[in-house]
Parts: structure tokens; C-alpha cells; sequence
């Protein structure tokens, strides 16, 4: 906590679910750049990380309703450890990628959670698997929109989600002729997130907790 004028200034986590960018931010700036003229924007405050992460993944119908500025301790149920139990949100897509070598043949697939059917599934080209997690998502953000269905979207790359909420690969990856086909990729992928607004959360596929992911290609 910080003092601020002599009263202690309790530590505050901003849940966006629907704004320019989504996710969980640690200051009222940042949580205000992407909310701001957002029309229906969708946030809230936590007073800690554990709570803003279960309320991201719950969606913000779960909280809605409640005062925003409250200081009112959202009621939510700690993650658990036991295997027979889970707490992600079924009626979701998960997304994940395989790559044989790095750089090497890549490809990756969207499936509904719930069902296990694939919904999409693309490659194999040259790239990376960080690439192909990138895609992954980008691709399930635009084929949801399409449906004009705001469910969130799991990954179990940070790396990807972080570069998605940039708007931007941050990928060392040289362009070569071979490499050409998946850099096309990456930009027209960036140029849509820069072009477009989501509610979809992107939330991190907790592995150890749930196990696998309905996407993945086991090639582990």
C-alpha cells in the first residue's frame, strides 16, 4: 500500500472485459486509456490479483450489477487444485499451436471447449509455435466476430496473449523467401487487431490446474 497525504492507499487490479484492450491492469491510468469512449465498456475493480483474475474468466455478466467503486469484496471461489473440478469457462474456444523445429513446419487449430469439435485449423507453413499461438488467437477473435459471439478465447502462451493485447509479434523471426507466407500472416493479423475492437477475454489456459487443452496436438 502507498501513503498518499497520511492515508494509506490500498493496491487496486482493473478488470477490463470489453474495452480497447481486455485483461487485467494495475493502474487506474491504464485501466482508463482502454475505456474511455468505449461505448458499453465493461471493468471493474479488484482489491487483489486472485480476484481480478476469477472475475476476468467469469466474464463481466458476473459482476454486473454490482457497484463498481464499491469497496465491497467481490464474492469468488479461489481456484483448486483437485483435477475433478474446474473453474475455466466451458462455452469458450481454446486455441493452440505445434511446430516441428524453430523455425519449422507450423500449424494450429481453434476447438470448441465444451465439445472438443475443431472449429478451425490452419497450416503447416514455416513459422514458430510463438507465431502460431499468435495466429491462433487472432484467427478465433475474427471467427468469433464473425458470429458475434463475445466468449473468451483460452491460451496456454503468455507470450502470445501478451502480444496480442500489443497489438504486435514481437518475433525475431527473419523474413526469408522461405518465411514470407507466415510474415503476409503476421501483418495482416496485426493490421487487424489495430482495425478492430473485441469483448472477447483472452485468458491463460492454466495447464497444471486443467491439464491440457482440447487443442492440443500432443506432440509433447
Amino acid at each position: 500500500m502507498k501513503i498518499i497525504g497520511g492515508v494509506m492507499a490500498t493496491k487496486k487490479y482493473y478488470v477490463v472485459w470489453k474495452g480497447v484492450n481486455t485483461g487485467i491492469f494495475t493502474s487506474w491510468d491504464d485501466c482508463k486509456r482502454n475505456v474511455q469512449g468505449v461505448p458499453g465498456a465493461k471493468y471493474k475493480s479488484f482489491p487483489s490479483m486472485e480476484e481480478a483474475e476469477i472475475a476476468f474468466q467469469s466474464g463481466w455478466q458476473a459482476y454486473y450489477g454490482q457497484n463498481i467503486k464499491s469497496d465491497r469484496k467481490a464474492k469468488v471461489s479461489l481456484p483448486t487444485n483437485n483435477h475433478h473440478h474446474h473453474d475455466y469457462i466451458e462455452d469458450s474456444i481454446a486455441v493452440d499451436a505445434a511446430c516441428s523445429g524453430n523455425p519449422g513446419p507450423m500449424e494450429y487449430k481453434g476447438v470448441c471447449l465444451k465439445t472438443g469439435q475443431t472449429l478451425f485449423h490452419f497450416g503447416p507453413i514455416i513459422g514458430t509455435n510463438n507465431i502460431g499461438e499468435f495466429l491462433a488467437i487472432v484467427h478465433a477473435l475474427g471467427f468469433l466476430q464473425k458470429k458475434n459471439l463475445s466468449i473468451p478465447i483460452y491460451s496456454d502462451s503468455q507470450i502470445a496473449i501478451n502480444w496480442v493485447k500489443m497489438k504486435k509479434a514481437n518475433t525475431n523471426l527473419p523474413l526469408t523467401k522461405e518465411t514470407e507466407q507466415v510474415w503476409n500472416l503476421i501483418k495482416r493479423g496485426e493490421q487487424w487487431l489495430q482495425t478492430h475492437s473485441y469483448a472477447n477475454p483472452i485468458i491463460k489456459w492454466e495447464t497444471k490446474l486443467w491439464g491440457e487443452n482440447k487443442a492440443d496436438f500432443g506432440r509433447k
